[in-house]
């Protein structure tokens, strides 16, 4: 059968299933003489071994097992190259754009249920450089710069265009507002939380807590104020809870307790009674603890 074939021919190929083992439906089409051939998986690699089938080049298509159209486009070498089309198995566009080797690169726009909820710039099959992501109303819920597919830098947006997230991956900062524009947090940001130094504020936009932070929870030193802007507690935190050493102060910035905490409740320490007399100790350390009065007498 080889002797049907020329090495200098271009063949076009189609693999549309393997019937059983080591049986291969394959057509072999010949663009010059227009013949087909029949040929079982056994020729096929002793023909493939002789002759290179040739490679897509200039326009195509893609099929799926069920006939229905995935691609089309452009192709170089073999690879998606140039502009192109993919559709999911319900014939939707799902994205067109550019190509390069393959991947995705250069403009595109990704498409869900037919509407579009992004169009922006690519590298090597990744989100990079300015883009815009939208939601399934077709409003805008982010514009800015994207790296390696994540967030780089830009604004998020809610259904009504409002501001509700600044985000700047460049010095690692955000920062996130309610729905009527009031800055809700400022700080560093990382892998999409929070991470380093930030601050909370109230839905009135006074601030509330200021301190460290890492995978989005309070973590390391911080302080909390009350809506009066006055320091209730200072302290160390472990997952978002009170964990070591801290102070705690009542309205009036008087101190009320001194010690340490576990798992946010008080573990050791002394409380006092805001003018500076101690009025309990507790020792949780240990089974069994003390506790005074405000005018420091023992209580059993």
């Amino acid at each position: 059968m080889s002797d049907k074939f020329n090495k200098f021919l271009y063949f076009k190929t189609i693999f549309p299933y393997i019937t059983e083992r080591k049986k291969l439906d394959l057509i072999i089409y010949n663009k010059n003489i227009q013949k087909a051939f029949n040929i079982s998986l056994i020729n096929y690699k002793i023909i493939s071994k002789k002759y290179k089938i040739g490679e897509k080049n200039g326009k195509g298509k893609e099929y799926n097992f069920n006939g229905e159209l995935i691609f089309e486009g452009e192709y170089l070498n073999g690879k998606k190259n140039g502009k192109g089309k993919e559709y999911n198995d319900d014939g939707e566009l799902i994205f067109e754009g550019e190509y390069l080797n393959g991947e995705k690169n250069g403009k595109g726009k990704e498409y869900f249920d037919e509407k579009l909820i992004f169009e922006g710039e690519y590298l090597n099959g990744e989100k990079n450089g300015n883009g815009k992501k939208y939601n399934n109303d077709g409003k805008l819920i982010f514009e800015g710069e994207y790296k390696f597919g994540i967030k780089y830098h830009g604004k998020g947006y809610n259904n009504e265009g409002n501001i509700i997230y600044e985000l700047s991956n460049i010095d690692r900062n955000i920062k996130e507002y309610n729905d009527d524009g009031v800055l809700l947090f400022e700080g560093e940001y990382l892998n999409g939380k929070r991470n380093g130094k930030g601050k909370e504020y109230n839905n009135n936009g006074e601030l509330i807590f200021e301190g460290e932070y890492l995978n989005g929870e309070k973590n390391g030193k911080g302080k909390k104020y009350n809506d009066d802007g006055k320091l209730i507690f200072e302290g160390e935190y472990l997952n978002g809870e009170k964990n070591g050493n801290g102070k705690k102060y009542n309205d009036n910035g008087d101190l009320i307790f001194e010690g340490e905490y576990k798992f946010g409740k008080k573990l050791y320490g002394k409380g006092f009674n805001g003018k500076g007399k101690i009025i309990y100790q507790i020792n949780n350390k240990y089974p069994n603890g003390t506790e005074y009065n405000d005018v420091c007498e023992f209580i059993i």
